[in-house]
C-alpha cells in the first residue's frame, strides 16, 4: 500500500528563495492528507502534482506561516467545485478564532462545507487502515504534533504449509488470511496453521514547531520517519529556547532516543543557505538523517 510524503513547505517562519513555509503532504493509498498549510502552498501542489483533491487538513499551530495558505487554497477547491467536505483539525484551544475567520472571509457560502474540529494530546482521528493521533508538544502558542499510525497488518501467509495441508488455491486462501477458519474434508484450519503473527504498521510522525520533549519520543517510538523542527544549529542554542523551536543535535537526539529508522529536519531558518552545517551536527548524533527540500518525496516502505 502506498504511503508517500512530499514536503511542500520545509522553511522556518520565513520563505527564502528555495524554501515555501511549512507544508506537507502525505498521501495513503487513496486518501490524501495535508499538514499545516503555509503562504503558497497551492502552488506547491500544482509543482508537485498532488493534485488539489484533499480530505482532511491537520494544523500544528495557528502561527501564520502554519496555516495563511489555507484561505487561498479554500477558494481555489470551491471554484474547481469541490462538493465534498474538508475536515480541518488545529488544536481545541484554537477552534474558535478559525471558525471566525472563516466565517469572515464568507466560507460558508463556498460549494462544499468546511468542518473545523479541536483536538488534545493523545485524541485520534480514524481513516480505516490507519488514525492520526495528536499529541501535545511545546511551542509559544497552542500546539500539536501528529502521528500517521498505520494499523497492524495480517501475517504472512506460508503458501508451503498450505499445500501440506492440502488447502486448494482460492478463497480458502483469503478467508485465512482475513482471519477466519474454514472446514476441508472434515478437518477445521485455524488461521495460526498457515498464517503468521500479525505484522505492525507503518508510523510517521510530524513535531510541528517544538522544543524536544518525551512526549515526542514516546510517541515516535519505532517511527519509520520522524519530520522534527530543526530550525537552527546549537550555536543559536538560547534563541532556540527563547523561540521554543529545537536545533538539529536536539533533533537528532530525539531521534536516538525514539529508535526511529529515519530522521527528516525541516523549519529550517532563512539564515541557513548552505545545510551541511545542520546536516552535519545531526549526523554527529544520529546517522540516519535527511534535510527536508521543497518538494522532496519520501515513499515509506514496510519493513517486514
Amino acid at each position: 500500500m502506498l504511503l508517500k510524503v512530499t514536503f511542500l513547505g520545509t522553511s522556518g517562519t520565513i520563505p527564502s528563495p528555495n524554501r515555501n513555509p511549512s507544508s506537507i503532504f502525505i498521501q495513503f493509498e487513496g486518501t490524501r492528507l495535508l499538514f499545516d498549510c503555509g503562504e503558497g502552498t497551492q502552488r506547491q501542489m500544482m509543482i508537485a502534482k498532488t493534485g488539489f483533491k484533499i480530505d482532511s487538513v491537520f494544523i500544528t499551530h495557528l502561527h501564520t506561516d502554519h496555516f495563511i495558505g489555507l484561505f487561498g487554497l479554500i477558494e481555489t477547491m470551491s471554484l474547481n467545485e469541490r462538493n465534498e467536505r474538508l475536515r480541518i483539525f488545529v488544536p481545541e484551544e484554537e477552534v474558535g478564532f478559525l471558525r471566525s475567520l472563516f466565517k469572515m472571509f464568507g466560507y460558508q457560502n463556498l460549494s462544499y462545507s468546511i468542518e473545523v474540529y479541536g483536538l488534545k494530546d493523545g485524541d485520534e482521528v480514524d481513516f480505516g487502515k490507519f488514525k492520526v493521533l495528536a499529541f501535545k508538544t511545546d511551542h509559544i502558542v497552542p500546539s500539536l504534533g501528529f502521528a500517521l499510525i498505520e494499523k497492524e497488518r495480517p501475517g504472512k501467509f506460508d503458501r508451503a504449509k498450505a499445500e501440506a495441508l492440502g488447502i486448494p488455491p482460492g478463497p480458502l486462501y483469503s478467508k485465512l488470511v482475513k482471519g477466519e477458519s474454514v472446514e476441508l474434508d472434515g478437518r477445521i484450519i485455524t488461521p495460526d496453521m498457515v498464517v503468521g503473527p500479525k505484522r505492525r504498521g507503518r508510523k510517521v510522525v510530524y513535531t510541528g514547531d517544538t522544543r524536544p520533549t518525551d512526549r515526542t519520543v514516546e510517541v515516535a517510538r519505532d517511527a519509520d520517519l520522524l519530520i522534527h523542527d530543526s530550525s537552527f544549529t546549537s550555536d543559536l542554542i538560547d534563541w532556540a529556547v527563547k523561540s521554543k523551536h529545537s536545533t538539529a543535535r536536539e533533533a537528532a537526539e530525539v531521534a536516538k532516543r525514539a529508535n526511529v529508522k529515519i530522521l527528516v529536519l525541516t523549519h529550517i531558518s532563512a539564515r541557513y543557505k548552505d545545510v551541511k552545517p545542520i546536516l552535519d551536527e545531526a549526523k554527529s548524533v544520529f546517522e540516519s538523517v535527511i534535510v527536508a527540500e521543497d518538494l522532496m518525496s519520501i515513499d515509506v516502505k514496510y519493513s517486514n
